[in-house]
């Protein structure tokens, strides 16, 4: 591959404006092949990319190359630059990465091929700097990574403008997670609305709906409620435990007093 990496630079510092840039030239490129369903080789897609930008992606399928790049150069130069890489792909790179893919699935059937249904939750939140609230719809511990998930606002899909999140990412077991994430202003505090989270995966049978409706005016009310009521419950257990000491207390002394007077009664006569 490395005497690819050359040729592409040299190519790449021809067509591009290359005068401005100090230190080292970086070439990052990315290939990538995929198994059919039924074990057959499928697509394979190489891109590369020159100081963080891609410049050329070239595709191979079923003996087809499609080829696109954003470097200004000529027909015949691109010709020969392809032809060559055409024949790399055909002779090296696709049955290379073909069979390191069939190695490693061999190799982690087990675990490439484990089932496990997602954990959704419906969760809202304060948003202390918009005075407003949030309102998060969380998948985790699924695999495989497939997974749609959506957020519904009074049974309507909201719209992506209006949510942040969304990515895909890994659980230290190998499972995934994913989130998506509704802010909510203060203006939609005054008003009801009921969400809903819905999660479709492989492993579910049907899809997975997770309700939650709330008065966003007052998201707290229940549970500051709740904590007074308990505050208060505690409040009058302290007072009553300390007004019957207190007269626990004058009653001894009373009797106290009673039983030393008709001692010293006896005593006399």
């Amino acid at each position: 591959m490395l005497p690819g990496f050359i040729e592409r630079l040299a190519w790449i510092t021809d067509n591009l404006n290359t005068t401005d840039i100090k230190g080292a030239l970086v070439i990052q490129r990315l290939v990538m092949c995929k198994l059919k369903d039924n074990g057959e080789p499928g697509q394979m897609i190489v891109r590369e990319a020159f100081r963080g930008t891609t410049t050329d992606e070239l595709r191979y399928n079923d003996n087809y190359f499609t080829y696109n790049s954003t470097l200004n150069a000529t027909a015949e130069v691109v010709k020969f630059h392809l032809d060559i890489s055409m024949w790399r792909h055909e002779n090296f790179y696709y049955p290379h990465c073909i069979k390191t893919l069939k190695g490693y699935l061999k190799k982690r059937t087990n675990q490439v091929n484990r089932k496990v249904k997602p954990i959704v939750r419906l969760l809202q939140k304060a948003n202390p700097d918009s005075r407003g609230s949030r309102v998060m719809c969380l998948a985790t511990g699924f695999y495989p990574r497939h997974i749609n998930l959506t957020l519904f606002r009074d049974g309507q899909p909201v719209s992506d403008d209006e949510i942040t999140g969304g990515d895909l990412l890994p659980n230290d077991d190998g499972t995934y997670q994913i989130r998506k994430i509704l802010e909510i202003s203060t203006k939609e505090q005054r008003e009801k609305h009921k969400y809903t989270c819905t999660a479709t995966h492989l492993n579910l049978d049907n899809k997975l709906d997770v309700s939650l409706e709330l008065d966003h005016g007052t998201p707290f009310k229940p549970v500051l409620s709740s904590v007074l009521t308990v505050l208060a419950l505690v409040i009058v257990t302290v007072a009553a435990v300390i007004i019957w000491r207190k007269k626990h207390a004058a009653s001894s002394k009373d009797e106290y007093s009673s039983a030393s007077t008709e001692e010293i009664v006896d005593t006399t006569s």
